[in-house]
């Protein structure tokens, strides 16, 4: 082997690069560790709420980490917690350094945000009054429900079905002022369409950076965002995340910062006396009708009670609590003092908005306040009062200065040292501001800043106008609130409302036991390859086990330089690869037995047995990566984590194997070692193996045709249990303290819901509960609303005394309550079908096109292809026949689609070993006839396939009965993929093949193949 010094020194420097990237995820878990201690001793499991006590105080613990300076020279620098000596880094280095964990492994939460493209075109046109505008919105709302294709398409068709004279350039639609520039009155609805195609991905990518500053800021360790196509969804990967509410409102809040000119108490306490006192009369009228009497009330008594207020202004009011409905009936708790005009108890505000805003009562205000708006303020936390504002809009309820002048915004405190927010805004911003001040200033007024259409603060202006543009918000808000609402002003509003479409949430918990379970099965998996090798192949097999634990430190590593995320199925995909990768050891080792017996030296057979396995290593780990990039192009989430990893181990297994087994064999082997690839027990082990194996091909035609026949029937007839990924719903994992009832629970869930899928996953006190109940409604309240009804049907099951925010957390020693969550909105269902379809033709097209580049006839491509549809048709009719009754999922879903690529891999692996040998032998063997050659390329390659098989199937079964539950379908399928993909590479891939060449001139098309690869070398 050329380069051995080369080869030596990128290895020892590619090994002790990882052992330095994956030191940092050591200290990490360290540091996670010991802030989770701290959390645990701080609060015990008496106290109320004590999860999401601990919770908080590990983030707080970790922030003080990233946030504390001390003091060095004449800087402040960050506190250093890990020291390499040559090196020191402080935690947020290390945190960065360190390998990501997908949510399924450190709990979290993934999201597909829909960016609402009907919020964008309304915006474009100004929000236009125009019917047929409204109308076409509305219409295309009814296309969405059943069309694949995307809103804006859906709009322009609907518009173009009832425009009639109506154009896009029309003034009261795009052609406005704020689009003059680029639309005129006179351009035809084409070439408005293209300008608003235009307009609207201009709006979803700067959605898209926007939600990406956010999360930039937001603290989650190494968070994923990328936009999906065109369609205006973009995916958020937030690991870590424990506090799923305030994550959900990052991401979905608008952020409509508005400052706005408020009225003073005295100027709308009189009306707001009047709506008291007219529900009063309201109420007497209604109890006078009820008795049959009337009492008709003094008009001189009501001006003499709002004069009262009004000099009385801080007052509480004093009732009967007894008889607040007939004195108080809007329920005022207490009156303002400046810029608030009352206090009233939370629950009542729907009534308040209700009465003040009623036309009726309107009527009655001052004609200079006709345009009042009533607005809320910021509660506080634990707090059952809100305070009311009033604002002084205008008719067209646009601000005189809005949001969109900050220019910067950081989280600040208020002279009392109460958590602020200090922002800067630009030129213009800070014109009006001076002016808006100044007017202030000059009458006493207040300004109101609003957010989302909530007071956060109304302060006064007592030192004269404000220049510069600074201003402040401060508010009664937590620490963690401030820090929010900055970024959120720092990062900008979003130019539509986003909703969440699709989500998986992991519980931290739930996420510990994949790791634990995860490793546990990757240990028993890896010590049963490492013995194996060694029972097998003797010394030999000791070099194939080192070159095996290299490359799995190698794989770590590169996931960990990358940033890459690792996740469940990630670990199945390194479990996955620990058996591929000892594949290629075992095609050096058979080819260098080859050649020991046909006497050549040990030196010889080493050097030709590598050089001749080369070309079936690199088809055989070609086809599988094909498929594998083609899984990482078209999956999302964990689905991309698992092509990542596999496309990582299939590289560091080729490197470990073709280059680290050989320098070790040669170092053995030119010393004077004896290696004979082989042990006592195995040394002769299918040598003599002469099979027929193109004989028995028809026998196993009709062992396939019934199989296909009978999984043909199943699909058509039983069908296959689609999970949520392809029919839209909600799914939750929940966990109890005692076996449970499937058949009670869904009583009772179907009573509530009125249809619910209830199966048993991982033991009988785990339940997977789906349900379609809101399926149409993608809104945080609908969440809400199902996961609330869901708690309160289950609660006879849970522990007594368990609150709904433990349900949530998933709380307790036995980790009771709701694990996991996913929703999938119909609309993303059938795109995700969509998409795993073209996914698997993909991989087909691909390697039908690989095999005949490689091999240059068509019938090499129809058997291997031929094949896969074997091998995926037979995987499916097993999952239709027995989803029914098996004790664990088997849901069909997007890791269900990783695993039929996986398994298009796998078998294509096979085949192609067999066919590279096919080729070679009738370069070798040009007397023999086409039937034994195809009959001894089987046979000589028997010992690997077997070899193969059972190292991956040991590898897949242990993963299968120690992992994670939730890996199970997934595990399922690969099992059986395997045994149907060896059983076909030799009965079916390789016999068709056959039958479909051997009347034509394949030997002679393949001895050219041959000669023409032997000059190119």
């Amino acid at each position: 082997m050329q380069n051995k010094g080369l080869i030596k020194l990128f290895a020892l420097l590619f090994g002790l690069v990882s052992i330095y990237q994956l030191s940092f995820t050591f200290k990490a878990n360290q540091i996670e560790d010991t802030a989770k201690e701290a959390a645990i001793a701080k609060f015990a499991e008496t106290e109320d709420d004590f999860q999401t006590k601990r919770n908080l105080e590990e983030i707080r613990y970790l922030d003080s980490l990233k946030t504390s300076k001390i003091q060095v020279g004449d800087k402040f620098e960050s506190i250093d917690v890990y020291d390499l000596l040559v090196s020191k880094y402080n935690y947020t280095e290390v945190e960065n350094n360190a390998m990501n964990l997908g949510l399924d492994l450190k709990g979290g939460i993934n999201v597909i945000l829909q960016i609402s493209v009907r919020d964008i075109l309304k915006g474009l046109a100004n929000d236009s009054k125009d019917p047929v505008f409204n109308k076409a919105l509305d219409d295309a709302e009814e296309l969405q429900k059943d069309a694949q294709e995307s809103y804006l398409e859906s709009f322009f068709k609907a518009f173009d079905a009832i425009k009639g004279d109506t154009k896009l350039a029309s003034p009261d639609i795009f052609a406005n002022r704020d689009l003059q520039d680029v639309i005129s009155f006179d351009m035809s609805d084409n070439e408005v369409k293209g300008i608003i195609e235009t307009k609207i991905d201009e709006s979803i990518v700067s959605a898209f950076e926007v939600l990406r500053k956010r999360i930039d800021k937001f603290g989650v360790t190494s968070p994923n965002i990328q936009r999906l196509g065109n369609s205006g969804r973009i995916l958020l990967e937030l690991p870590g995340a424990k506090d799923i509410e305030r994550v959900t409102d990052l991401v979905t809040k608008t952020a409509q910062l508005q400052f706005w000119e408020t009225y003073k108490t005295q100027d709308v306490l009189p009306y707001i006396m009047q709506v008291n006192q007219a529900m009063v009369e309201a109420n007497k009228k209604e109890e006078a009708k009820a008795e049959q009497t009337e009492e008709v009330a003094d008009e001189a008594t009501i001006q003499d009670e709002t004069s009262s207020a009004i000099d009385d202004l801080t007052g509480q009011i004093e009732t009967d609590s007894t008889n607040v409905a007939e004195v108080n009936p809007l329920g005022i708790q207490g009156y303002g003092n400046g810029s608030t005009i009352a206090t009233f108890l939370a629950k009542d505000k729907e009534k308040v908005m209700e009465q003040l805003n009623a036309s009726k009562n309107r009527a009655s205000l001052p004609a200079e306040m006709r345009y009042v708006r009533f607005v809320w303020g910021l509660q506080e936390e634990d707090s059952e009062f809100s305070q009311l504002y009033a604002i002084k809009g205008n008719r067209d309820g646009v601000p005189q200065l809005s949001g969109a002048v900050i220019s910067d915004a950081r989280q600040d405190f208020d002279p009392v040292s109460r958590p602020a927010v200090s922002m800067q805004m630009n030129a213009k911003g800070a014109k009006i501001w001076e002016e808006m001040t100044k007017k202030a200033f000059e009458t006493q007024g207040f300004i109101a800043i609003v957010l989302d259409n909530i007071v956060y603060s109304a302060p006064s202006v007592s030192s004269g106008p404000i220049a510069g543009g600074n201003s402040q918000i401060s508010g009664a808000f937590s620490l963690t609130e401030a820090v929010d609402l900055a970024n959120v002003l720092r990062a900008g509003k979003l130019p539509a409302s986003a909703e969440i479409v699709q989500s998986d949430i992991v519980g931290p918990s739930l996420g510990q036991e994949a790791i634990d379970s995860g490793m546990l099965s990757f240990g028993i998996a890896l010590v049963f390859v490492l013995l194996w090798m060694i029972f097998y192949y003797g010394k030999a097999g000791a070099f194939a086990d080192i070159a095996l634990l290299l490359n799995i430190l190698l794989i770590f590593g590169v996931l960990a330089s990358l940033g890459a995320v690792l996740t469940l199925p990630g670990i199945a995909g390194i479990v996955l690869t620990i058996g591929i990768s000892v594949d290629a050891n075992v095609l050096i080792f058979e080819r260098i037995k080859e050649e020991l017996a046909k006497g050549k030296s040990q030196k010889e057979s080493v050097k030709d047995g590598f050089s001749n396995a080369l070309s079936s290593i690199l088809d055989a780990n070609i086809t599988t990566g094909l498929t594998a990039l083609i899984l990482f192009v078209f999956g999302t989430g964990p689905i991309k984590g698992f092509a990542t990893t596999l496309i990582i181990g299939i590289l560091t297994s080729l490197f470990t194997a073709i280059f680290i087994t050989r320098l070790l064999v040669d170092w053995y082997v030119n010393r004077g070692g004896n290696l004979q690839f082989s042990t006592a027990v195995t040394k002769g082990l299918f040598k003599n193996v002469n099979i027929d194996f193109l004989r028995k091909r028809k026998i196993a035609y009709v062992i396939s045709g019934v199989f296909i026949l009978a999984s043909l029937g199943s699909l058509f007839t039983t069908g296959l249990d689609e999970g949520i990924d392809f029919v839209g719903g909600r799914t939750y994992q929940v966990r109890f303290a005692q076996d449970m009832s499937v058949e009670e629970v869904k009583g009772d869930l179907n009573a509530v819901f009125e249809s619910a899928e209830v199966k048993t996953i991982g033991g009988p006190n785990q339940l997977k509960i789906s349900t379609k109940y809101m399926v149409e409604d993608s809104s945080t309240e609908a969440d809400e609303k199902v996961q609330s009804m869901l708690f309160e049907t289950l609660k006879k099951y849970l522990p007594e005394g368990i609150t709904y925010q433990e349900f949530l957390d998933g709380s307790g020693d036995q980790k009771v309550g709701k694990m996991l969550s996913s929703k999938v909105s119909p609309t993303i269902a059938d795109d995700i079908k969509k998409s795993s379809i073209w996914a698997i033709l993909g991989s087909l097209v691909v390697v039908f096109l690989y095999i005949l580049l490689r091999f240059k006839k068509w019938q090499f491509s129809l058997g291997a292809v031929a094949a896969v549809f074997h091998d995926v048709l037979i995987v499916l009719g097993i999952y239709s026949l027995t989803w029914r009754f098996m004790p664990f999922s088997m849901e069909i879903d997007q890791t269900f689609i990783a695993a039929i690529l996986t398994v298009i891999g796998y078998s294509l692996n096979d085949t192609v070993v067999v066919f590279d040998r096919i080729r070679e032998y009738f370069n070798e063997n040009l007397g023999w006839k086409f039937d034994t050659t195809i009959n001894k390329s089987i046979n000589s390659t028997i010992s690997r396939t077997l070899n193969t098989s059972l190292t991956t199937l040991v590898v897949l079964l242990a993963m299968f009965i120690f992992g994670a539950d939730s890996l199970k379908d997934l595990l399922f399928a690969l099992i059986i993929g395997v045994l149907v993909g060896t059983y076909s590479s030799v009965f079916i891939a390789t016999p068709i093949m056959y039958d479909t060449a051997k009347k034509g001139n394949a030997t002679e098309a393949l001895k050219n193949k041959v000669k023409e690869e032997i000059e190119e070398a």
